[in-house]
């Protein structure tokens, strides 16, 4: 990554006010799906279409909604109410639980669209796609790509296209029309836009961050584009106020983070468990889950974090780093007990989850004096081939066994899963 600032020089060119943004052409498209579990279910059903719909955890009155369809939307309806608050304001909503395999298999339908103008786009989300299209105006393989949604994965699903010069602005690009949008930023439109967001619209800046920008003076995101490079690292106090000062300029500070950074899983447990002894065997179905996709993807790990969200609203977390790059189930599971083990344990929990982090790229095994890590390779791959075929779980470690209706199947926004 690039952190002098001469060294954009040549990329960059004046804007009407005087002020610097990036002269190069827009190359990158940001894809986001308009309400994505709920419209999927809507394409499903046809006679749920144009009607309020809402994914929930659970379709109980305490079930957390996750999805909200656009005309759920437009009634006031909002993902993370509950089932019960969204009838009060609309009582014909319809509420369905999750299926994900269904939003997986249109991830991959959409995926497989998208490497017809990238050979590697960048899946953020089971929703959301990055790509720099390699052929074509990229205006028209937006609105090619909105169209073959429609046409080949089904004609009620929508999308969100975004398109500028970096992923930050296309993604902010993609979210001023909705649904079904497609907005270009680029050198000749974006003080348009600066003149009207305000900080917390911005993708990556909320309340905490917006306090350290008020304290240097800056209040607005015109503000926030004139101000100095020392101002930014000041308010940011480390070389993130340099990247934002490159991002609001259209230029690109991110090139290491096209790849995934982690994989997790988490699940609001159904009782109050609040012993070892129970939270256990959900933890190694978590694990076992979250190391699959890791695999399955062509990842290692090198750390392991742990949460817990308890019932009275406080939170636990802890992470640690491994002594060598990690793969197997069954060593992640391990140190993630040991984590819990020394959480808060006597509190009824709320939500346990795991997460794997500080990930590099699956290359050939390492040989070990203290392990057989290539026959351990062999015997996963084995297992991973048979629940890949068979279904999920076909073989598992004999500590899930009696937890089945626990960790239900779960797709987050954020999570990926396929």
């Amino acid at each position: 990554m690039q952190t002098d600032p001469s060294a954009h020089s040549m990329n960059s060119g004046q804007a009407s006010s005087g002020q610097v943004f990036c002269r190069n052409e827009p190359t990158v498209l940001h894809i986001d799906l308009n309400s994505c579990f709920a419209t999927i279910e809507q394409q499903a059903n046809p006679f749920w279409r144009g009607k309020p719909l809402a994914v929930a955890a659970y379709d109980s009155p305490r079930g957390c909604i996750i999805a909200a369809s656009v005309e759920a939307k437009k009634t006031g309806i909002k993902v993370g109410m509950r089932v019960g608050e969204g009838k009060i304001i609309f009582p014909r909503l319809v509420v369905v639980t999750p299926d994900p395999d269904k939003y997986r298999a249109v991830h991959k339908q959409l995926l497989r669209i998208l490497e017809n103008y990238d050979p590697e786009p960048y899946a953020k989300s089971i929703d959301e796609f990055v790509l720099k299209p390699v052929r074509g105006a990229i205006k028209k393989v937006g609105q090619e790509i909105k169209n073959r949604l429609k046409d080949e994965v089904g004609e009620w699903m929508r999308a969100s296209v975004g398109i500028s010069t970096n992923r930050w602005l296309a993604k902010m690009a993609a979210g001023q029309v909705k649904p079904d949008g497609l907005t270009v930023i680029d050198k000749s439109n974006f003080l348009e836009y600066y003149r009207k967001w305000q900080l917390t619209d911005l993708t990556g800046i909320k309340n905490a961050n917006m306090v350290r920008l008020n304290r240097l003076g800056i209040f607005t995101t015109m503000d926030f584009y004139k101000a100095e490079v020392g101002k930014l690292r000041a308010a940011f106090e480390a070389i993130t106020g340099y990247y934002w000062h490159l991002r609001l300029r259209g230029l690109e500070p991110d090139k290491e983070e096209w790849g995934r950074k982690s994989f997790g899983n988490s699940f609001a447990l159904p009782k109050p468990f609040s012993q070892l002894v129970n939270l256990a065997p959900i933890l190694m179905k978590l694990t076992e889950k979250m190391a699959f996709r890791m695999r399955r993807a062509g990842y290692c790990t090198n750390g392991i974090h742990v949460g817990i969200l308890y019932r009275d609203g406080s939170f636990w977390h802890k992470g640690r780093k491994l002594f060598t790059e990690c793969f197997d189930s069954r060593e992640l599971y391990q140190k993630a007990v040991k984590l819990l083990a020394g959480s808060n344990l006597g509190k009824p929990v709320h939500t346990l989850s795991v997460s794997c982090f500080d990930l590099v790229e699956k290359k050939n095994t390492q040989l070990s004096l203290l392990d057989d890590r290539i026959k351990s390779e062999k015997f996963i791959k084995a297992v991973d081939n048979i629940n890949e075929r068979w279904g999920d779980f076909v073989i598992s470690p004999a500590r899930m066994l009696g937890i089945g209706d626990y960790v239900k199947d779960r797709v987050g926004f954020g999570n990926i899963g396929i």
